[in-house]
């Protein structure tokens, strides 16, 4: 089968973005050559169509997975603390200079572009061999796609500019932002028809399905549900219908052990309901942007990486962050997320320079008068370790780890908020499936605040806690001032009981110690600004807000 190219531009009046469009061959995950366009003749069959969609799976987001998923997701979201990698991001002073600011600018309207360029070319391309499934399927991909990126788009910066048409938008210097209410009823529409035209079981491993954009839109629903300043009661139980569809028919089930989930071998496991499709930088697959990069920024030294790579020694886990978890021991979540000192990975080769290869114990690098001590809670989660941990698959800033969007302990805890009042002995039910299989104590009621710190915990490092608060943001904007301006996003000490093998550790702040810990949050630096480049080519980016036309859209 002949592999194709595309390049296209979606423009914010005069700003171009660059929307690469690539297929694939019989493998998910072939990587195309560079030199062969795609054209009307495209789009002839169910394999091509196909093969057209393949690339909103990993590439198009690649530049926000590389650093801002963790930079905005993690580090706003009060997980992280360091000296010096985000620190813009930690101490809420993002700008719109900030990198990881205009990475995720780009990354989602780069989805945006590449979705509508499918969507466009299937309706107008697709040949008479296409089956009205594989088009309506291809079709939903490219939804579910842009609603993803909507949905990130309309948390981060507010009101933004819905795009469907590329090539119109190519001659139009007039677009607008368009009001949040608009975005959000065009991210639900969107989620609505994928949920709608995609089958009950993926056609290919790691394809959405019907459960995957079920799942998604229980959980647009439960954000959107605050947006008119109050929590709308049918926004919630939309919310709660599609999550309970989801949890009785979708076949998915939690992981037995929470570690597991983030491993290669575990990809697309039976907790996954959608997730980016990442295949390693291979030399003789030339897949760069296809790969997941985030073990090169996250994992503490190059000894556990096996190349140059490894640049998150001076980044983990912050105060505020570890003192959710109910114990460090026994709430297998804590080391399936952050390395302390001491810690046993039997499934990570560590090879120190001039020293042979061991199974990984974590190093405290420190010493306080002959007491050892680490200066970071390192970063665990997405660390899969050397190529031989891996199949071979691991190369530097690259290894095929799947990056999850929904899986299904998600999903409970959405159906947990959605029904907490009407139902609060059935929330308490999904809410304790989580903890149990974390290894923590159940409890006999479960209140709001349980539900959130829950989740902060359960998605720790999987960019998600920063959504967290924006959720919050939009009916009670006072009480996410005033949780994120009381976390501990200072450095500290940390302190193991013994070496090997500690069964406890201490945090403490040193004396020394005399940068900021916490960091004023409201409404001046909630949002993100829109990044300066954009401003300075679209200057109508300044401009009020305005109903998006809904005429004519399905």
């Amino acid at each position: 089968m002949k592999k194709y190219i595309k390049y296209s531009k979606v423009l914010l009046g005069t700003a171009g973005l660059l929307v690469l469009l690539w297929g694939c061959g019989d493998e998910f995950l072939d990587r195309p050559p560079l030199d062969a366009i795609v054209d009307a003749n495209f789009y002839q069959n169910d394999e091509q169509v196909l093969a057209g969609t393949a690339p909103l799976y990993n590439i198009v987001w690649f530049s926000y997975n590389d650093k801002a998923s963790h930079g905005i997701g993690d580090a706003r979201g009060g997980i992280l603390t360091t000296g010096s990698y985000q620190l813009e991001n930690v101490r809420f002073n993002t700008t719109g200079e900030t990198p990881e600011n205009g990475a995720s600018w780009r990354a989602f309207y780069n989805v945006v572009g590449q979705s509508n360029t499918l969507i466009n070319n299937i309706r107008t391309f697709s040949g008479e061999n296409v089956t009205d499934r594989i088009r309506n399927h291809g079709i939903a991909e490219g939804r579910f796609m842009r609603g993803l990126a909507y949905a990130y788009l309309v948390q981060n910066w507010g009101p933004v500019p819905i795009i469907t048409n590329n090539t119109t938008l190519l001659q139009d210097t007039t677009i607008a932002r368009n009001t949040v209410e608009s975005v959000w009823e065009f991210i639900i529409k969107d989620f609505r028809f994928a949920a709608e035209n995609l089958p009950e079981t993926s056609v290919q491993e790691g394809r959405l399905n019907k459960w995957s954009a079920e799942g998604m839109l229980a959980k647009m629903y439960l954000t959107r549900a605050g947006v008119s300043g109050s929590r709308d009661q049918n926004d919630l139980d939309s919310a709660a219908y599609f999550a309970k569809r989801v949890i009785d028919n979708s076949g998915a089930e939690l992981m037995d052990n929470y570690e597991d989930l983030f491993k290669t071998a575990n990809n697309n496991n039976a907790e996954t309901l959608a997730a980016l499709q990442w295949t390693y930088n291979a030399p003789n697959l030339n897949a760069w942007g296809a790969q997941n990069s985030v073990q090169a920024f996250l994992a503490f030294g190059s000894e556990i990486t096996g190349f140059g790579d490894g640049w998150g020694g001076d980044i983990g886990g912050s105060k505020w962050m570890l003192e959710l978890y109910d114990d460090w021991v026994f709430d297998e979540r804590r080391k399936a997320t952050f390395m302390f000192p001491g810690d046993h990975y039997n499934y990570i080769t560590q090879v120190p320079a001039g020293g042979s290869p061991q199974e990984l114990r974590v190093p405290s690098p420190n010493d306080d008068g002959g007491r050892s001590y680490g200066n970071r809670a390192w970063v665990k989660k997405y660390v899969v370790g050397r190529p031989e941990d891996n199949d071979g698959k691991v190369v530097q800033q690259g290894t095929e780890i799947n990056t999850y969007i929904l899986r299904l302990s998600d999903v409970y805890l959405v159906y947990a908020e959605a029904i907490l009042d009407s139902n609060p002995g059935e929330a308490l039910t999904y809410y304790n499936m989580v903890r149990e299989r974390a290894g923590v104590p159940t409890k006999t009621s479960v209140t709001w605040e349980d539900i959130f710190f829950e989740r902060i915990v359960e998605f720790a490092m999987e960019g998600q806690a920063w959504y967290e608060f924006t959720r919050l943001h939009y009916y009670n904007p006072q009480l996410a001032y005033q949780m994120l301006s009381g976390q501990d996003r200072g450095t500290f000490r940390i302190y193991p009981d013994q070496i090997p093998d500690p069964n406890m550790w201490e945090i403490e702040i040193p004396d020394s110690d005399t940068s900021p810990r916490f960091f004023d949050v409201n409404g001046s630096n909630f949002n993100l600004p829109i990044p300066s480049v954009e401003l300075s080519k679209a200057p109508n980016l300044r401009k009020p807000p305005v109903p998006y036309d809904f005429s004519g859209q399905e």
